[in-house]
């Protein structure tokens, strides 16, 4: 954690005891969840958008979900998880929000569903397998109307897309950087969408949708 971002955390409001519980969780059991700065980004954008069907690729244990429908009480979530004991605790945690009849959380492979799913959403939330965002993107941004926005999580990979040597990472840790940064540029050429990424938190990109595939 740069000074700029402690700094930026340390003034943003206490959370709730069921979300601090699962920030310590997530530290404790080092599951990545949005930090805490990307998600007041992400929450500010989202309450100005007021999308009323939100996906979200990726629910780890729910933390991003809860939070996505307490900040829009009017907005339906979606959420897409994979892994089986991350899928269990997920169901768990949101059990014991208030938001619980407001979710639905869907035990799945975020790249095969993208091939069945056949829904509408105004916003869609990336924050599943990183090396997979370019078929997320695609597979996904279909389902998106001329106005909705894909918000896109870790793009600076906490920092290691800005390494100049990639012989410090392992051959896995060098292909996802790689396939990171691909994406990010492929994305930022993608002229259905205008995209800006905000460089807080861990690199959080917004893509609005200005025309027809």
């Amino acid at each position: 954690m740069n000074e700029f971002t402690a700094y930026v955390e340390a003034m943003i409001k206490p959370r709730d005891s069921l979300l601090e519980e699962m920030e310590a969780y997530a530290k404790e059991h080092h599951i990545p969840i949005i930090e805490l700065t990307g998600s007041e980004v992400l929450l500010s954008l989202l309450t100005l958008q007021q999308p009323k069907r939100i996906l979200e690729l990726g629910t780890a244990i729910g933390y991003s979900a809860i939070r996505m429908a307490r900040a829009l009480p009017n907005a339906r979530i979606t959420t897409v998880e994979r892994n089986a004991k991350r899928y269990e605790e997920a169901k768990a945690f949101i059990a014991r929000s208030d938001v619980a009849d407001r979710i639905d959380i869907v035990f799945a492979d975020a790249v095969e569903l993208a091939e069945t799913l056949d829904q509408e959403f105004d916003a869609i939330f990336i924050d599943a397998a990183k090396g997979q965002y370019q078929k997320f993107f695609n597979g996904y941004g279909r389902l998106v109307p001329i106005g909705g926005i894909l918000y896109t999580d870790n793009l600076f990979l906490h920092g290691d897309v800005l390494e100049t040597d990639p012989k410090t990472f392992d051959r896995r840790r060098r292909r996802l950087v790689r396939l990171v940064k691909e994406f990010t540029v492929w994305m930022m050429e993608q002229e259905q969408y205008d995209t800006t990424i905000f460089p807080l938190g861990d690199g959080v990109s917004v893509s609005r949708k200005i025309k027809s595939e």
